[in-house]
């Protein structure tokens, strides 16, 4: 009898949470979301997240247009706040992990140099992500700014569109680039070294990478996308994040 309960009470929570929820996500989440949602059905088998990557100014855009986005993990805080504050989000922007920078190059570099790297004279291009709209193009710049490397080097900076674009900029139409330091640790990655091909960035140059998560007002009634957004702060996600090479709060 206690079998017939379990089981109807599963088979009643798995009946709740069996639709779709669309959620825009920073483009530095790219690396880490896949299994981010391989944990979340492990406990939600039936709901399907779809997810729409981009740069968090981009994405925010969207939103502010009526795109019919549930959830958004963007890259600061900065762009959940301004949803908040416009009222189509209804929960407060909280911290789910902070980001950080790195160098990477197809080439081996010599990383003893720190930021100074970036002024060698045989470097053509430089690659960031666009300041503008995406949260890592404006660390990257406060970073060299900071360093009193930016003058020297700010007519051989190359812009995209988002942070993981960026990557791709890095690998082949740049001698350098700064690039999340998440999407190193994804499995196509690994052939490029620590202190070979990349580095980390000194975090004393630019401030902490808080990236925020706000559940919008088209799901303040969805119960799917309550629990994603549940999800997102919790131990286990944490721990992925962690694996990412993130910070988490």
């Amino acid at each position: 009898m206690l079998k017939k309960v379990v089981l109807s009470s599963a088979l009643l929570v798995s009946s709740l949470f069996s639709g779709d929820i669309n959620i825009a996500v920073a483009a530095n989440v790219s690396y880490a979301i896949d299994d981010l949602k391989k944990e979340f059905n492990k406990l939600y088998p039936n709901t399907n997240v779809k997810v729409t990557l981009g740069s968090s100014g981009k994405l925010t855009a969207q939103i502010k247009n009526g795109a019919p986005y549930d959830l958004f993990m963007a890259a600061n805080m900065k762009y959940p706040q301004a949803l908040y504050k416009d009222d189509l989000a209804v929960t407060r922007p909280l911290v789910y992990a902070q980001g950080s920078l790195a160098y990477l190059s197809k080439k081996a570099l010599n990383f003893s140099k720190g930021i100074e790297l970036v002024k060698d004279k045989s470097f053509r291009k430089i690659a960031i992500a666009n300041p503008k709209t995406a949260p890592y193009g404006t660390a990257s710049v406060e970073a060299m700014k900071n360093a009193k490397v930016y003058k020297d080097i700010e007519k051989k900076l190359i812009y995209a569109e988002s942070i993981s674009q960026t990557v791709t900029y890095a690998l082949t139409a740049a001698d350098v680039g700064f690039i999340a330091k998440s999407s190193l640790f994804s499995d196509k990655m690994s052939k490029y070294k620590q202190g070979v091909n990349w580095y980390s960035v000194d975090t004393k140059l630019y401030t902490p990478i808080n990236q925020g998560i706000v559940l919008l007002k088209k799901a303040q009634s969805n119960n799917e996308a309550s629990a994603f957004y549940s999800f997102i702060l919790s131990k286990k996600a944490k721990k992925i994040f962690e694996e990412f090479g993130y910070l988490v709060p």
